[in-house]
C-alpha cells in the first residue's frame, strides 16, 4: 500500500480546462473563471488511504466551495474533462461528490444514531471504523504545530467555514463485509461518517477534487500510516520551540526541511 499511497498522492495529469498543475503535480490552481476545476488523484486510491488536500488560496466574489469524492471512471479514459463534477461528472455514473460544508451530507440508515460518535480532537488517531489514521496531519494550521480549526472557537460555532484557508479535507473508502465499500469525509480530523454506501469496488476507485468557485487553489498532503516518519518529528521539535511558521525562514535549515515545516 505504501508505493500507492506514495503515488495517489498527486493529481492527475487529466484535469479541467482552468487547472494548472505545478511541476510536482501536488498543487492545483483554478486560472480563470469559477468551472472546469476538475482534478483526479494520479491512481486509484487503496481501501482506507485517505487523498487529503488543504485549501490555499480562496477567491471573493464567487458562490459555492471545494467539492470532493470519489469516481471509478477511469481519468485517462476522459475525452473531454466535465465542466463541473455536480452534476457533470455524476451523472456520466458510478462517482459520488459532495459539497464541503460543516453540515455534511450524510447517509444515516435506520437504528443509526443521526451523527457518528466522534473521539475527542487530542486522539492522536481517528478511527473510522476498523482503520486508524494519525490525526495530526489531517487537521489545518494556522500556527505551526497548533490546530488552527478543530479547536478554533469561530469553528466551533459554523462562523469559520469548513472551507476556510488552510482547512484540509480529505476522502477515503471503507470496505464492507457485503463486498462493497462506504465513502467517508473528513474535515480537518473529524470524519463526517458515511456520505455515500454500497460503492462497488470491481473496479478502482479516484479521488475526485473540483476546486470550484471560491476555493481556488489546493495542495495534497501526503497521509502517513502507522508511526510518524523521521521528518514529521524533526518538524514536531521545531514547531514546539518557535512563535510563529514564519520564524522558521530564518533558520539555519536546508530549504526542503524549511518548507516541510512552514507548509505542514
Amino acid at each position: 500500500m505504501a508505493a500507492r499511497c506514495r503515488l495517489a498522492a498527486r493529481f492527475h495529469h487529466v484535469h479541467g480546462t482552468n487547472v494548472q498543475l505545478d511541476a510536482s503535480r501536488t498543487r492545483a490552481t483554478r486560472v480563470q473563471s469559477f468551472a472546469n476545476g476538475l482534478c483526479f488523484s494520479q491512481e486509484p486510491l487503496a481501501p482506507g488511504q485517505v487523498f487529503l488536500v488543504e485549501i490555499e488560496e480562496k477567491e471573493g466574489g464567487w458562490c459555492g466551495h471545494l467539492r470532493v469524492g470519489l469516481t471509478a471512471i477511469d481519468p485517462q479514459h476522459l475525452e473531454v474533462v466535465p465542466e463541473y463534477s455536480l452534476p457533470d461528472l455524476v451523472n456520466m455514473g458510478d462517482t459520488w461528490v459532495f459539497a464541503i460544508t460543516r453540515s455534511h451530507n450524510r447517509v444515516v440508515v435506520e437504528g443509526e444514531a443521526a451523527a457518528p460518535v466522534r473521539a475527542p480532537p487530542w486522539d492522536p488517531f481517528l478511527q473510522i471504523e476498523r482503520m486508524r489514521i494519525l490525526r495530526d496531519t489531517l487537521v489545518g494550521r494556522s500556527w505551526p504545530g497548533r490546530y488552527s480549526h478543530i479547536l478554533d472557537d469561530l469553528y466551533k460555532t459554523n462562523v469559520l467555514p469548513a472551507t476556510a484557508r488552510r482547512s484540509r479535507i480529505g476522502v477515503l473508502y471503507a470496505p464492507q463485509p457485503d463486498g462493497t465499500a462506504d465513502m467517508h469525509i473528513v474535515i480537518n480530523g473529524e470524519d463526517m461518517g458515511p456520505s455515500a454506501r454500497h460503492l462497488p469496488t470491481a473496479r478502482p476507485l479516484y479521488a475526485v477534487v473540483d476546486v470550484f468557485a471560491s476555493t481556488k487553489s489546493v495542495r495534497v498532503i501526503p497521509v502517513e500510516y502507522g508511526f510518524p516518519s523521521l521528518q514529521t518529528l524533526c518538524r514536531l521539535v521545531i514547531q514546539k520551540h518557535i512563535i510563529h511558521r514564519l520564524a522558521i525562514e530564518g533558520l539555519d535549515l536546508p530549504p526542503l526541511l524549511k518548507s516541510f515545516c512552514q507548509h505542514e
